[in-house]
């Protein structure tokens, strides 16, 4: 079941065959012209990572003849649709933050540069095979990956502790343990559970063995609304019906509240979300703790989001962009930039693995998490991060179609919904389905 494993990439080889190069027909990027520039060149990036402002300002300290100016978007649907509309208008950034569900997306639409030239041998030399494939489609690659980016689960020591609870590694246990914590307080539930948050469905339902997306010849497969996604779906609308978990819009203020008036005694992130949790939880320090994702009997987990450094299409500087997304991604000056800034954290988890212990290193918790080393924690679990998983070139069109019907109704309408609304995206962006 590793991330590595033969599985995971002879699907990502089928899938990289054919079905972009139909939808995409990437650039092979611009030549790098004769001799160095008299006057430096001039890119601009757009992202939302914390720590991203410092990983520009070291870059540039560094590398006199390339000057990056940052500017910090919003991430998910908004960030991207700016993006996308920059791209359409050719007023783009030069490199572009993109999470690896959303990277096939952007490629299908032919709105990234192929940087195979400038950064393939960089990805191919640094990241474990696992994570080549999340950035290598149609045999081309588009991206630097950043992170792994492995379930875990962020729970409060003290409200498990007087709850009588351990902490729970199957989700039957976490069902228990939900019992006893709202038995020993009517106030308190062991988590949050809302249906607006797609990604994080996509997640468990890829620790529970579900394939969203595959290929069937040079055809597009969608099993959204399978087996493992509705067993995810019944589980968490259980807990909701019993009232074991409280019915808050995972996203919404109310969620973030329940955890800061501690009525809320642990949630599902990944070591991204450490940074973002001591920043917004300051005045519980030392009460957090960090443990693997609770599995189905079988230690498992999914990815949850994960980044790379992408340059979009037009970009008149491609070899420059490509040096300074590999920098940014694979340096060790980079990373103990990214993770260095004290307003807006990082913790989020390097996929290159010699590149963790610097991060670890790097990323200071100040006792934050009660001695649990995120690092080492999420580090371990990367292993078994299930294989065989494939995002599609439509996972926005599939989030909206989840989320909105799962507010409505349920989330297995929402999975029913999700499946509709892929293929139809699919055959409307001119890709073959799978009949």
């Amino acid at each position: 079941m590793k991330l590595t494993s033969r599985t995971s990439r002879v699907a990502l080889a089928t899938l990289s065959l054919a079905l972009f190069a139909t939808a995409c027909g990437g650039s092979e990027g611009a030549a790098p012209k004769a001799g160095a520039p008299k006057e430096p060149v001039n890119l601009t990036y757009w992202g939302w990572t914390g720590g991203a402002q410092q990983v520009v300002d070291a870059f540039n300290a560094s590398h006199p003849d390339i000057k990056v100016t940052f500017s910090a978007i919003t991430g998910g649907p908004d960030g991207y649709a700016k993006i996308s509309n920059a791209i359409k208008a050719g007023n783009a950034p030069d490199v572009a933050g993109i999470e690896y569900p959303t990277l096939p997306e952007f490629v299908s639409q032919g709105f990234l540069e192929d940087i195979s030239s400038q950064a393939g041998g960089t990805v191919k030399s640094k990241f474990p095979q696992g994570v080549q494939e999340r950035v290598t489609l149609g045999g081309k690659t588009w991206a630097v990956p950043y992170d792994a980016t492995p379930n875990l689960l962020y729970y409060r020591k003290d409200l498990f502790k007087s709850a009588g609870v351990e902490v729970p590694k199957t989700w039957d246990e976490y069902k228990a343990a939900a019992e006893k914590i709202k038995a020993a307080d009517k106030n308190v539930r062991i988590g949050g559970w809302g249906n607006d948050d797609a990604p994080l469905l996509a997640a468990l339902s890829w620790q529970a063995g579900a394939k969203w997306y595959g290929t069937e010849g040079e055809a597009w497969k969608v099993a959204i609304d399978d087996a493992p996604s509705r067993k995810v779906a019944s589980y968490w609308e259980g807990l909701v019906k019993d009232d074991l978990v409280m019915n808050l819009k995972i996203n919404g203020p109310e969620f973030a509240k329940a955890k800061a008036d501690g009525v809320m005694a642990s949630f599902i992130g990944a070591s991204w979300s450490a940074g973002g949790t001591m920043a917004a939880l300051a005045k519980d320090s030392g009460k957090w703790g960090v443990a693997p994702l609770p599995n189905w009997g079988t230690p498992a987990t999914g990815m949850f989001g994960g980044t790379s450094y992408a340059v979009t299409k037009g970009s008149k500087h491609v070899k420059e962009a490509a040096e300074f997304a590999a920098w940014a991604a694979t340096s060790p000056e980079g990373v103990k930039a990214r993770l260095g800034s004290l307003k807006a954290p990082s913790s989020s988890l390097p996929a290159s693995p010699e590149l963790r212990t610097i991060a670890s290193a790097a990323f200071d918790d100040k006792g934050f998490f009660g001695g649990d080393d995120v690092y080492k924690i999420a580090g371990a679990q990367v292993d078994t991060i299930v294989a065989g998983w494939v995002w599609g070139p439509v996972q926005t069109a599939t989030n909206t179609a989840i989320q909105d019907a799962g507010l409505k109704s349920t989330l297995a309408d929402g999975l029913a919904a999700g499946q509709k609304a892929a293929e139809e995206a699919i055959k409307g962006r001119g890709l073959n389905l799978a009949k």
